[in-house]
């Protein structure tokens, strides 16, 4: 077979055609016999020669001969000057910032040009600008108009002249600033003046106002004239089609402007040289003078509707008649009744004109068909396929429908007319007989449900039933639905749609006022809560307020039922939030908040689990004691209850109620709780607490020490006295620094004040804006009383003296040491005192203090103490061994620092020894002795402290030994508990969960055993005081795992179950679903044998669990074993090509039947022997009336596939089974290879003969050398 192509006589000739000029002889090949191939030459001609090149080389060789023109840059740089004088901004030092700089930055951004700027000598500007030319021309007007100081001038032209200055669409004028970079400004044609104004440079300004100058001279040049010509004989002058007039124009240079027929003027104007011109009026005259003469017109009535016909399109009819006949036809205006045309011409000629424009006339018609408006989008068709198919034949047609009438007009030539007419009323009747219509009437506020969501319900009545439905816009308000298309089908959507909108007419809307802060909750994170409602009451739309609203109102809409249900539900949901968000404050002193949290929040924890409540504290650097406890209401009350009792256990708390008048309570609790608050900071920081305003009760109740709360009593009951009888009150005001100095150490001061008078002093809060108001509360006399003293004082503290005192320069570190922490709490203890110490370095013992003489005094007494202190100090030593030392000082040091404060001493522990084993330092010989023996001996006495054991207390002796006291007590004990060994790892727990709970509830260490120890023992240690708890509570988790491991042992009861395989799927279920329940119900696992084990019997089933539970499972599985074995399996034989209808999309009609008659139905699987049975399985009735229901449907669907397959051979014609001849390939004769010369037939292989592209080729060894 041969490997070229071959070319078909036509394929050929077109390949030869572009090759050689001349006739070529091209063998034809036909299907009975094969001419002679052609020759090589013919089918590929070589080259022409160089001597044929030169012959032809004087005739044009084609575009690539041309020579090539050299292509322009398309970037251009311009450099502009701007003289000193004419700069705009002449600031010498702001060169390459400020004004200029910006200006030339938005210039480059707004015209893309690229800007240099630079300073001449003489101060002059040079820009140099670089870009493509317009952007330079745009950025060189901007530098002018924003750099350069602009001037003006005006140029008086004749106002006729200044359209050609514009040019069309201000073309001229904008090429024109930009050429000169100036603003030209032209007065509007309203305007009489003729002064044109120009803006800009100097230079500018010349060039600007040459060019206008130069167009003006022009136009001057050229003459205008009018000539007033009738209008009916402007058409003869203008000649068919324009081309008198434009005759003319050519043959004279003139510019002649006739009137269009719209426009009602009559004159003509000419512009052009005068001599041009006159000709050219003259030629115009003639023909109007000639025409007026020799025509004469006939009035014809048409029908105005034809009258479009006679014009044609764009006036086509008009300018043909014109050309045929000479004579021209006037037709009324389009918005005139007047039916009258008028032909103009030469009498002769008028009878044939008149002909055509009847002929014109008539040559299109108008006719209507009568269809229903409903029929009129299925006569269009989709996407008005039905009409395309009349409008492609008859495309001069024109059918019109009009929306609201029963009729389509046609409108187009009569022949064309008439056959879609027919074809329209052939469309028309054929709808009218297999279509129908009905309305019905459904309220308009349910169509949107009709409609449903993104048009789902609507669009499944349109596809199910093949039918049209047409709902008014809302915009309409009507109640009018349409149903259109098959009448069965208009039938079922009918009955649907009244369905649906009767049960809407049964829905209800009910609002339920539930409080906005419960809306949240109610809705669930991510909408969880509310989804699960809608999901239990899909019929019913739940709609929440906007958040923004502040409304209460949840609205639920849906059949009155449901709603009545969710209502029902979500009421109760709402009453369990209500009973959920009882809050109550409990007022707990600060100190003990710490043990109401617990070891990392053990305490707080299991009290928030147990009550089931929330419980927020407030935080620590808070000064609020109130603990806020929410949730049901006797919750709240327990978990409260739970906290009193620690702080009850914790201290010598004791409560007392106290009856005051309910009346008095406002007044007692004083603006913004202030007189309250100076009641309990007064008695140790008692709890007040008053009842709910608007209660009724009189019961105020008072916690605290007993001591203090005897006190508080006292005051409050004075004060409700004092209340009831008259209380007056004054205000006094003193600096917030001389407040602590009045009060006094422990209230001392302010006691005095109020124990003499009997008057209430009460000194401003933290938080309470206006800090020197003191209020005195009380009778007028006391109050006066205590006034007088309280301004006394100030007055005293007013007065500054200036004082010193001796102090011995080796305490002066005390007082300045920590930033001078002593002497800060000195002035703020006594009215804001300053005291200075001498420098360091200088053996000075003067102590300077300045302040209020009353303070002054009083911190020189403090000093005075605090130096005693200082020289009564002594140094105790406490042995601790350095592994407590952690566990003694507390989390952060808190321990340690509450003992030093408590005992108001200084405890320094020692440094950590890296290596704890003791070891003895080597003796030193000193002055040739031997080292101290009795040191050395009481450094190796293993009885003796190490020095990193031992702890050092300074402060007063007494202070001293017992704050030592204080931190023996917290050294840990360690006591062994015995707890079975198999029990280790259930109390460590997953991860250590287990054991690190026990630690931070009981606050202690529990130390579990390695396993490979095998021990039972485990240890303890804590504080002496949690080790009991800790113990018994560790004793109590052993009892529950013994418990748990005895359940264990009751649940690992196993039963055996014989039950024939084939019934295992039965039994396991769709998706496991049977056998997930039987597990549920019983709480027992049941193990089905694994097939692929050969050992295991495939008949046992395990069950384990409770021996009872196992035994109900057991029967439970046997039950449906029963069930099963009553069950008979038949094959029917059914036509496998309706297997596919009968299974339905992914198996859902299979499964509707199998649901519907309680069978199995098992389909073959592909390439079984018999494709045609299929398996029924079930109780013996259920299985005959499921085969006659799928023989019933294998009936109605095998009809519909021997149609289709009939169909089939129609729709697909055979394929042509005859294989066409092998293909020869491209053949010529007279090839260089098989003639007899030495040339050979190219290689096909050779990669010298085809080489490929980029391929390295063996140079050809040539007999006298390589190519030079």
């Amino acid at each position: 077979m041969s490997s070229v192509a071959v070319l078909t006589q036509e394929s050929f000739a077109e390949h030869r055609s572009g090759l050689v000029p001349q006739q070529i002889k091209v063998a034809t090949l036909n299907s009975e016999e094969e001419s002679d191939p052609p020759t090589y030459k013919d089918a590929f001609p070589p080259l022409p020669e160089k001597a044929a090149c030169l012959e032809s080389a004087q005739e044009p060789a084609g575009a690539w001969s041309n020579k090539i023109r050299p292509i322009k840059a398309s970037v251009i740089t311009q450099v502009f000057h701007v003289p000193l004088e004419e700069r705009k901004y002449k600031d010498m030092n702001q060169f390459g910032e400020g004004e200029q700089a910006k200006i030339c930055l938005e210039i480059m951004q707004r015209t893309g040009a690229h800007l240099e700027l630079s300073l001449a000598k003489d101060q002059g500007l040079s820009i140099m600008v670089s870009g493509k030319l317009d952007a330079v021309m745009k950025a060189r007007k901007d530098i002018v108009a924003r750099l350069q100081t602009q001037a003006s001038a005006t140029v008086p032209i004749p106002k006729e002249h200044h359209r050609f200055v514009i040019g069309k669409n201000g073309e001229k004028l904008q090429d024109l600033e930009l050429k000169t970079a100036t603003k030209i400004q032209i007065p509007r044609p309203d305007d009489p003046s003729n002064q044109i104004k120009i803006t800009g440079t100097k230079e500018g300004i010349e060039k600007a106002r040459h060019e206008v100058l130069l167009i003006s001279a022009e136009q001057d040049k050229r003459a205008v004239e009018r000539l007033e010509v009738e209008k009916a004989f402007h058409p003869f002058i203008a000649g068919p089609y324009n081309r008198l007039v434009g005759e003319i124009m050519q043959e004279t240079g003139t510019r002649i402007n006739i009137p269009p027929p719209s426009v009602n003027r009559t004159e003509i104007v000419f512009t052009g040289e005068k001599e041009q011109l006159a000709q050219a009026v003259a030629r115009i005259k003639k023909i109007y003078e000639e025409k007026k003469k020799k025509t004469t017109t006939i009035a014809v009535e048409v029908k105005k509707s034809q009258h479009k016909y006679v014009i044609g399109p764009k006036g086509n009819s008009l300018q043909e008649i014109l050309e045929r006949t000479g004579v021209s036809v006037e037709i009324p205006p389009s918005d005139s009744i007047s039916e009258t045309v008028i032909l103009r011409g030469e009498p002769e000629k008028l009878g044939q004109a008149l002909t055509e424009v009847y002929a014109k006339a008539n040559s299109f018609t108008v006719s209507s068909v009568s269809a229903p408006s409903w029929l009129h989008r299925f006569i269009i068709g989709k996407k008005g396929q039905n009409l395309a198919k009349i409008t492609q034949q008859m495309p001069k047609v024109h059918i019109e429908f009009t929306e609201g009438e029963d009729k389509i007009t046609l409108e187009g030539p009569t022949e064309d007319v008439n056959v879609a007419q027919e074809q329209i009323e052939g469309m028309v009747k054929d709808l009218i007989n297999r279509m129908d219509y009905v309305e019905i009437n459904i309220d308009h506020k349910f169509h949107r449900h009709l409609i449903g969501k993104s048009g789902a319900n609507i669009n499944r009545i349109k596809d199910q039933y093949k039918v049209s439905v047409r709902i008014p816009p809302d915009s309409e308000k009507s109640n009018l639905i349409r149903i259109e298309g098959d009448p069965q089908g208009v039938q079922q959507a009918k009955r649907e749609l009244l369905e649906l909108a009767s049960r809407m007419e049964n829905e209800r809307t009910k609002d339920l006022i539930i409080e906005q802060r419960f809306h949240r909750t109610i809705i669930g994170q991510k909408g969880e809560r509310i989804r699960e409602i809608r999901d239990k009451f899909p019929e019913v739309i739940i709609n929440f307020p906007d958040p923004a609203q502040k409304s209460d109102i949840v609205q639920l809409r849906g059949p009155k039922n449901e709603v009545e249900k969710c209502t029902k539900y979500m009421q109760k949901m709402v009453a369990d939030l209500v009973e959920n968000s009882y809050s109550i404050s409990v007022p707990i002193f600060k100190q003990f908040h710490k043990n109401i949290i617990g070891k990392g929040g053990a305490n707080i924890k299991k009290i928030r689990e147990e009550s089931n409540t929330k419980i927020d504290l407030p935080a620590e650097n808070s000064n609020s004691e109130t603990i806020v406890i929410t949730g049901k209401r006797a919750n709240c009350e327990a978990a409260r209850s739970r906290i009193l009792s620690i702080q009850k256990d914790l201290a010598n708390i004791a409560e007392v109620e106290v009856s005051i008048p309910a009346k008095l309570h406002n007044s007692l609790i004083g603006t913004k709780g202030r007189l309250i608050r100076s009641i309990m900071e007064e008695c140790g920081g008692v709890h007040i607490h008053f009842p709910v305003e608007g209660s009724g009760s009189d019961t105020v109740v008072i916690r605290g020490p007993s001591s203090d709360v005897e006190k508080a009593k006292k005051q409050l009951l004075h004060l409700a006295e004092e209340k009831q009888t008259k209380s007056f009150t004054v205000d006094i005001r003193a600096k917030p620094e001389y407040h602590k100095f009045l009060i006094g150490k422990g209230g001392g001061k302010i006691r005095k004040v109020r124990d003499s008078t009997g008057a209430r002093i009460i000194f401003p809060a933290a938080e309470d804006k206006d800090q020197d108001l003191i209020t005195i509360i009380g009778k007028e006399d006391a109050v006066r009383e205590a006034q007088k003293e309280l301004e006394a004082l100030i007055q005293n503290l007013d007065n500054v003296v200036e004082d010193y005192m001796l102090v011995d320069p080796k305490h002066h570190r005390h007082f300045v040491i920590r930033r001078g922490q002593v002497l800060r709490e000195i002035a703020e203890e006594y009215g804001g005192v300053m005291v200075s110490f001498p420098r360091s370095g200088t053996q000075s013992d003067k102590v300077t203090l300045k302040g209020a003489k009353d303070c002054v005094e009083a911190a020189k007494k403090r000093i005075q103490e605090i130096i005693e202190d200082l020289e009564a100090q002594v140094t105790v030593e406490c042995a601790i061994p350095q592994k407590f030392h952690r566990s003694v000082m507390g989390p952060k040091g808190s321990r340690i620092q509450q003992i030093t404060r408590d005992y108001n001493v200084q405890i320094k522990f020692p440094d950590r020894e890296e290596n704890p084993v003791h070891s003895v330092e080597p003796s030193i010989q000193e002055n040739g002795d031997e080292a101290g023996e009795g040191r050395e001996a009481k450094e190796t006495d293993p009885g003796s402290p190490r020095r990193c054991d031992i702890i050092i207390i300074s402060g007063r002796k007494e202070k001293c030994e017992a704050a030592k006291e204080a931190l023996e007590a917290l050294v840990p004990v360690t006591i062994e508990v015995e707890v079975p060994f198999d029990l280790h790892r259930y109390i460590i727990g997953q991860k250590g969960s287990g054991i690190r709970k026990m630690m931070d509830e009981f606050e202690v260490n529990i130390h579990v055993p390695a396993p490979e120890l095998q021990s039972d023992t485990i240890a303890i240690t804590g504080l002496a005081a949690n080790l009991d708890r800790a113990k018994a509570g560790l004793l109590d988790r052993v009892k529950e795992l013994q418990a748990e491991q005895e359940d264990r042992a009751l649940r690992s009861f196993k039963l055996n179950v014989t039950v024939d395989p084939k019934y295992h799927p039965k039994i396991i279920g769709r998706k496991g679903a049977v056998i997930t329940q039987i597990r549920l119900e019983h709480d027992v696992n049941i193990q089905f044998p694994d097939k692929d084990d050969g050992n295991q019997p495939q008949d046992q089933i395990t069950i384990t669990g409770y021996e009872k539970n196992t035994e109900a499972a057991r029967d439970a599985i046997l039950k449906i074993v029963g069930e099963l074995e009553q069950m008979v399996s038949e094959d029917v034989p059914l036509d496998h090509r309706v297997h596919a209808r009968i299974i339905g999309a992914r198996g859902k009609a299979i499964r509707k039947i199998m649901d519907e008659f309680k069978v199995d139905i098992r389909f073959p699987q592909s390439g079984a022997p018999d494709p045609n049975c299929v398996t029924v399985t079930g109780l013996p009735e259920n299985v005959e009336e499921a085969i006659d229901h799928i023989l019933n449907l294998e009936e109605e669907y095998l009809a519909d596939v021997v149609d289709s397959e009939a169909l089939q051979v129609y729709m697909k014609p055979p394929a042509h089974e005859e294989s066409k001849a092998p293909s020869k390939g491209f053949v010529v004769r007279d090839a260089p290879w098989t003639s007899s010369s030495s040339e050979k037939a190219p290689d096909m292989s050779s990669s010298e003969e085809f080489p490929s592209f980029g391929a390295q080729v063996a140079p050809k060894t040539l007999p006298w050398g390589p190519k030079r």
